[in-house]
């Protein structure tokens, strides 16, 4: 929350001080009005005395108090008195006490106060009793932006102030080096904002970062306000919208003003959706809050001045559903993409976080780049922290490469389920069903792979083969595609071939294959039989996720058509797969007793188990052995 301005605490103070002197003038009326004391000289305080007309006499050290007697002689509540004066202080008493006895008029004495002493308490005791209220006043305006209990419509934002030690910069951010360009104009701007005036040119108002969960969209507008060394107002859409109409567009209102008061700054509103979804056939009744609040955003971005040095950044991962009003030229001008980074941009962002951790010389981040295929920043993020973790489970003093290693499996895997036994039968048909995947991506130009293992994970898979891309592909070919599904079709062929039924470990693997077979046929033009055409409807735009079903653009033949031409596609790398695995049946099961015994199998190892059973096999020069079902029954391990 942003501190009251000095004009604010002025006012306050002026409205404040005005009400103080109003009570002190009404207290002190009262006070004069209720006391109707009156100076009268000794003498004549004397000549009441006798003549009967004082009830009560209180005697100090320099004067008189007496309080007369109403007119019928009776004492009341309400009665006047006079204060005697003249009175020489240290004088015998005697005499007096004798004439007030004689008149039957009650006395006392009290010992008055030095006057220094009690003109000081006179007059700091009600100052104290002003001040304080006045300064808690300031600091509860300090506190809650100046509104107490009618602070509903200000705004939420926190403020960062990027001139202090710990601010975030370009150095922080790393893997999105095409966005962090598209944004060193603007920190250009907000350094040296007169050249450009100076030229007439008009920097954008507004920039939009797009881009999936994570991938560091409030990481860079933070990044931009340290380079620029401006203040930061942050905030969520959400933040706008509560339970009283008005309230968003309020907060929208003072949002504005409190960074235009701070200018040059930044104001970065988070999750932006949430208050900037298309008003194309909404109902106004239902969304009426929300639309007052977009309305109040759309005003105050395209009102105020181009030379208020105030830049508005808002992120957003679904900016298909953003209302067009926000995207036009003098709001939004600028859409920066942050998308998920590539293998050098993955690396670049473990080169990051390695910073804070003790990480070992010989950890190498280049190979934990290649295994995070569509990992963004956050999730890489993450691995660090796991692999920090995990080396400190084991009490070592570095993070080594197993660490890094077994914080991927577990955030792509899960954790290993230790408690979990296998049966034989379950354990021997995943050894062979991984075996399978293995060996037909040896055996085809796929992805080279990097481990197979059948420890079960708390994800659901009982046992994986995970490949690692040498290089980050943006398109890939028929043949690509076609040696990836045959991979795909491995494990359940190997179950076919090797234990004469198949089970329903390979679910996963068809629906995948499946989706993929679908894909090429409809929207890669990878069908002899329909040609070059693309079926089903998409949404023009950026699109970060898909969103629910395509809308249907053919009829019901070239659905039938579709489904026999992915069915024709898939059916042909299943008998490919089928053919590989019959010809290397022998390393087939070389590999699954391998994972039968070790569970876990390196690259190293992989080969080394292949080239050793191929040597077997041309040594023998015959037909690889019987299957491992008429061997030995299934669940019997020697």
């Amino acid at each position: 929350m942003a501190e009251p301005s000095e004009k604010k605490k002025l006012v306050f103070t002026i409205i404040y001080g005005l009400l103080c002197v109003g009570m002190l003038v009404a207290a002190q009326s009262f006070v004069a009005a209720d006391t109707r004391a009156r100076d009268v000289p000794y003498n004549e305080f004397l000549a009441l005395l006798r003549d009967d007309k004082i009830d009560h006499v209180e005697l100090r050290t320099s004067q008189v108090v007496a309080a007369l007697k109403d007119s019928e002689g009776k004492t009341s509540l309400g009665t006047a008195k006079l204060v005697a004066t003249g009175r020489l202080p240290g004088i015998d008493e005697s005499p007096l006490l004798k004439e007030l006895e004689a008149h039957h008029v009650s006395f006392e004495g009290k010992v008055e106060a030095p006057s220094a002493w009690r003109s000081a308490l006179l007059w700091m005791l009600p100052i104290l009793l002003l001040v304080a209220p006045w300064l808690i006043g300031l600091r509860l305006m300090k506190r809650t932006g100046g509104g107490g209990a009618l602070s509903v419509g200000r705004s939420k934002s926190k403020v960062y102030d990027a001139t202090q030690d710990g601010r975030v910069t370009f150095a922080d951010v790393a893997g999105v080096e095409e966005a962090t360009a598209e944004l060193v104009e603007i920190v250009d701007y907000l350094r040296e904002p007169k050249k450009y005036q100076a030229l007439g040119a008009r920097v954008p108002k507004g920039v939009l970062l797009v881009g999936p969960p994570g991938t560091g969209k409030t990481l860079l507008a933070k990044a931009v306000a340290g380079e620029a060394g401006v203040p930061f107002f942050a905030l969520s859409g959400s933040a706008f919208i509560e339970m009283f109409v008005g309230v968003g567009a309020a907060r929208v209102r003072d949002l504005f003003e409190q960074a235009k008061q701070r200018a040059p700054c930044i104001v970065f509103i988070d999750e932006l959706d949430a208050i900037g979804r298309s008003r194309a056939g909404a109902v106004a009744v239902a969304h009426e809050e929300r639309e007052q609040t977009l309305n109040q955003l759309l005003v105050e971005m395209d009102g105020f001045d181009a030379n208020a040095g105030v830049l508005l950044m808002a992120a957003s991962n679904r900016p298909e559903v953003l209302d067009p009003a926000l995207l036009r030229p003098g709001r939004f001008d600028r859409q920066v993409v942050v998308d998920r980074p590539d293998v050098r941009g993955r690396e670049a962002i473990l080169l990051v976080h390695a910073r804070k951790i003790a990480l070992a010389p010989e950890a190498e981040l280049s190979i934990v780049a290649k295994m995070t295929p569509g990992m963004v920043g956050a999730d890489l993020a993450n691995v660090i922290n796991e692999a920090a973790l995990g080396a400190a489970r084991r009490s070592a003093s570095v993070v080594a490469q197993q660490d890094l290693v077994a914080a991927v499996d577990r955030m792509q895997l899960g954790l290993e389920k230790k408690a979990v036994v296998m049966t034989p039968d379950e354990k021997r048909r995943v050894a062979v069903h991984e075996a399978g995947h293995a060996l037909v991506a040896l055996s085809t130009a796929s992805d080279p792979v990097h481990r197979v293992t059948i420890i079960p994970r708390t994800v659901g898979a009982l046992g994986a083969t995970l490949q690692l891309p040498t290089d980050e592909r943006r398109l890939m070919t028929l043949s690509e595609l076609e040696d990836r599904l045959c991979v795909m079709m491995g494990g359940r062929v190997a179950e076919e071939i090797e234990l004469g039924e198949v089970s329903t470990g390979a679910s996963n693997d068809l629906d995948r294959a499946s989706e993929t077979a679908r894909q090429m046929v409809c929207h890669f033009g990878m069908s002899e039989r329909l040609g070059p055409l693309a079926f089903g409807k998409t949404t023009p735009g950026i699109r970060l996720f898909e969103t629910g079903a395509e809308e249907r653009n053919f009829s019901e033949r070239t659905a039938e058509t579709i489904d026999d031409e992915v069915r024709l596609v898939v059916d042909a790398q299943h008998e490919r797969a089928r053919s590989i695995l019959k010809r290397r049946r022998a390393v087939l099961q070389s590999i699954a007793e391998a994972l039968l015994t070790q569970e876990t199998l390196s690259r190293d190892q992989l080969d080394s188990i292949v080239a050793q059973a191929e040597s077997q096999t041309q040594m023998r020069n015959v037909e690889p052995v019987e299957p491992i079902a008429t061997v030995a029954r299934i669940g019997e391990v020697s």
